[in-house]
């Protein structure tokens, strides 16, 4: 899809998307509603005009792009619809908080995708490779420790 050229300033609502990335749910549905909308040159073949509209698309971009559905796909056959309400009932407080869905959405701006990718995932990167090292250590604590 194509966002309004005048897209949402992920600094302006940083502290909205800190609590919207730190809570254990998908975050498309809060992105997109924080989004600019529709921008005038998109492609779907209807006749209203819905520049600046927020709606989910239905698409199912979002669940399609999430771990937790593609390590579970069991959990597809308890909805027929593909929309982020969908994923959110699905998959709920199990969200792996990667992102991905809003990644995946062509309803969230790209100035928010760009804020995703440069802090909550950078941070979750950090905290990843902190974790791993101190693991490493006391693995390698042990392994020495035995000898």
């Amino acid at each position: 899809m194509m966002p309004l050229q005048a897209q949402t300033d992920p600094i302006r609502i940083q502290r909205i998307l800190r609590l919207v990335f730190s809570q254990p749910r998908p975050p498309v549905a809060r992105c997109r509603l924080l989004s600019s909308g529709f921008g005038p040159g998109h492609m779907l073949k209807i006749t209203e005009d819905i520049t600046g509209t927020k709606a989910c698309l239905g698409c199912g971009c979002c669940m399609d792009a999430c771990p937790v559905l593609a390590r579970d796909p069991r959990r597809l056959r308890r909805v027929e619809s593909r929309s982020s309400l969908a994923l959110e009932t699905l998959v709920d407080e199990d969200c792996d908080r990667c992102g991905n869905c809003a990644l995946a959405c062509p309803q969230v701006d790209p100035t928010i995708k760009h804020y995703l990718v440069q802090t909550h995932l950078a941070e979750g990167m950090a905290e990843l490779l902190n974790k791993a090292a101190t693991d490493e250590m006391f693995v390698l604590d042990l392994v020495l420790g035995n000898q």
